[in-house]
């Protein structure tokens, strides 16, 4: 654990703000290296953090403020005296280790799907639905990463005309199947750029120049795949519309980070893409990329490591005579705004 009381840090602290122990659960995956980035960059205030890992990272490094942090084993005893505990290390982790740390003091941010649809916890992107953060009762979950991107552009709109109807389709990077991944990515396409084969071990597909349906399991019953049925399942609970018809379809790209996604969304109402171009502007966490004479629309390569999801390419779709249907693309960094600065800022709400 390391101790952030001395003078020399307090001045990356928000005046007047009590520091907490914060812990990370799952430190050394893509998400948990971007949390600890995070909290860095936004000078979250801490009185002391606590790495968390399985045995095999315990006693290895990461570096935060300057300093070398040392990985701690987790175990049962990990939350004595924590204050937060950001998990990022899979539902079955959060299902054993969560309730020890809410029972130990510590309130959670569980970036995995464990709680997501339970009623009980608020699942939550702050500028869409912050204000079900006051209903926690120790746990508050993470949405799954295109619901997260998604809802930031949708929210807007949907405040000013209710939806009655959604059709998306993702293309989502390697950073959504974790680090190991993007590794694979790396390496499949460097074989096959020296002609050399790959067998792919991560993913159940070949990865270089190609794509495939996301490689969640594939429901029997419906067809769609669990990534599908979570964005159906979890757009509807953050945008608090129970009954919105969502037809979905996702895919894994090559692309290293930041998930992109074609939407196409039927309002009550007429809506004008000057009108909606307006709205997304203004609204928070957005940045609008929208510039048709150069023909520059939001891209993975703009959107990796940018904290804002970029919005453009809206228009009205033509396929709908009656003019209520505005199609437009959607792109933001999985690590980021779909997984890790979501969870900050979660917690950043929570000490508001």
């Amino acid at each position: 654990m390391l101790d952030l009381s001395n003078p020399s840090l307090a001045a990356s602290r928000p005046a007047g703000a009590a520091s907490p122990v914060v812990a990370i659960v799952g430190a050394t995956g893509a998400v948990g290296v971007e949390l600890l980035k995070c909290l860095e960059a936004r000078g979250f205030p801490l009185g002391a953090l606590r790495l968390l890992a399985s045995a095999r990272s315990a006693g290895r490094t990461l570096p935060f403020r300057g300093r070398d942090i040392v990985i701690e084993e987790l175990t049962e005893a990990s939350f004595a005296g924590v204050d937060l505990a950001l998990f990022s290390a899979g539902s079955g982790i959060s299902k054993r280790y969560a309730p020890i740390a809410v029972a130990a003091g510590a309130v959670v941010v569980d970036n995995s799907s464990a709680f997501r649809m339970d009623p009980a916890v608020p699942l939550v992107v702050p500028e869409v639905n912050g204000a079900a953060l006051a209903q926690h009762r120790g746990i508050l979950a993470n949405p799954n990463c295109v619901a997260a991107i998604a809802t930031v552009a949708l929210a807007p709109l949907h405040r000013a005309h209710p939806i009655r109807r959604l059709s998306l389709a993702t293309y989502q990077a390697a950073s959504g199947a974790g680090a190991a991944a993007m590794e694979e990515l790396r390496a499949s396409t460097a074989a096959y750029l020296r002609g050399e084969p790959y067998a792919p071990t991560v993913l159940p597909h070949p990865y270089a120049f190609n794509l495939f349906s996301h490689n969640a399991d594939i429901d029997p019953a419906s067809g769609y795949n669990g990534e599908e049925l979570k964005v159906v399942a979890e757009t509807r609970r953050i945008l608090d519309a129970p009954g919105l018809p969502i037809g979905i379809t996702c895919v894994r790209v090559p692309v290293l980070r930041a998930h992109a996604m074609a939407i196409n969304i039927e309002f009550d109402a007429v809506v004008t893409p000057e009108e909606a171009r307006e709205r997304l502007a203004a609204a928070p966490g957005l940045r609008l990329v929208d510039d048709r004479s150069a023909n520059h629309f939001p891209m993975p390569s703009e959107a990796s490591g940018r904290d804002e999801v970029l919005v453009g390419r809206i228009r009205t779709d033509i396929g709908d005579p009656s003019g209520r249907t505005l199609a437009l693309f959607v792109v933001g960094d999985q690590l980021l705004k779909g997984a890790a600065l979501n969870a900050v800022q979660i917690a950043e709400a929570l000490r508001a």
